[in-house]
């Protein structure tokens, strides 16, 4: 029998906020309800793009109320764990792709002070069963559901499957209460709710939440996007509840009209 499913999760991902105003944007943040901030660390060799960096971090988090999670999207990652451990973060995700070593990584993490979670991000290519024999020390599976360098990206419809793939190998492995199954890139108000039904636990929004059609209210989006979360767990739950032709909630439909359609969201 599955486990009960978590209230969906959101961490807004800063890589996505405007750079001249990161204080602000994490102001908003702070008075949300988000859970927790995402922070991509870009070296320009794993990924194209350069982001942020120790010092930003550093400061940023003397800012931050919420936890916030460090996604090491860098070569050579076991490089850079203890730094931004003793900068505060309260998870710390490694891309299998970029650690030969991976037991060895996440058996690190795990030792760090704090109770610092561990995360593996598995870039669209990599299969979800690349974790099988490491699950034991995986606190969060990160399903990137985009090509990692950039944001505002179209959610590949494969990921979906990547998604139950992961929670099945989560429940195989007795973990249900112990790890998440996150989703990260092409998360909105339209594939919010796909990503919710193929059984996530929590999400990336970056585009989402910092360039919402609410007219730029951060803590507006975040509660619309937990509200489809609240919508598609009632539904899960209650078999008295009908979906319409399309298998989406109507209240979820009513949610997505209320904040505006977006165009072509999954590619």
């Amino acid at each position: 029998m599955a486990s009960p499913r978590r209230s969906l999760l959101v961490a807004p991902s800063l890589l996505a906020a405007d750079f001249c105003s990161l204080g602000s944007a994490v102001d908003a943040i702070n008075e949300s309800q988000a859970d927790w901030f995402h922070l991509d660390v870009m070296d320009g060799s794993f990924v194209d793009s350069i982001s942020f960096g120790q010092p930003v971090v550093a400061s940023l988090a003397k800012r931050m109320k919420l936890p916030f999670e460090v996604h090491l999207m860098v070569h050579d990652p076991e490089r850079h764990i203890d730094a931004f451990s003793a900068l505060g973060a309260s998870i710390i995700t490694v891309h299998a792709e970029t650690c030969p070593h991976l037991h060895r990584t996440l058996t690190k993490i795990k030792s760090l002070p704090g109770d610092v979670r561990a995360g593996v991000a598995l870039n669209p290519h990599t299969p979800v069963s690349a974790l099988q024999h490491v699950i034991q020390l995986v606190d969060v599976i990160c399903i990137m559901s985009v090509d990692p360098g950039a944001g505002g990206q179209k959610l590949l419809p494969f990921a979906l499957d990547k998604i139950r793939e992961a929670k099945g190998l989560v429940q195989n492995a007795g973990r249900s209460q112990d790890t998440i199954v996150l989703v990260d890139g092409g998360i909105n108000m339209q594939t919010i709710s796909l990503v919710a039904e193929a059984g996530c636990d929590a999400v990336v929004a970056g585009s989402a939440v910092f360039s919402a059609p609410s007219g730029g209210i951060p803590a507006d989006a975040v509660e619309a996007l937990k509200e489809v979360g609240r919508i598609m767990d009632s539904v899960e739950t209650d078999e008295n509840k009908k979906n319409d032709s399309n298998g989406t909630a109507p209240p979820v439909l009513q949610v997505q009209e209320r904040w505006g359609k977006e165009q072509s969201t999954v590619a």
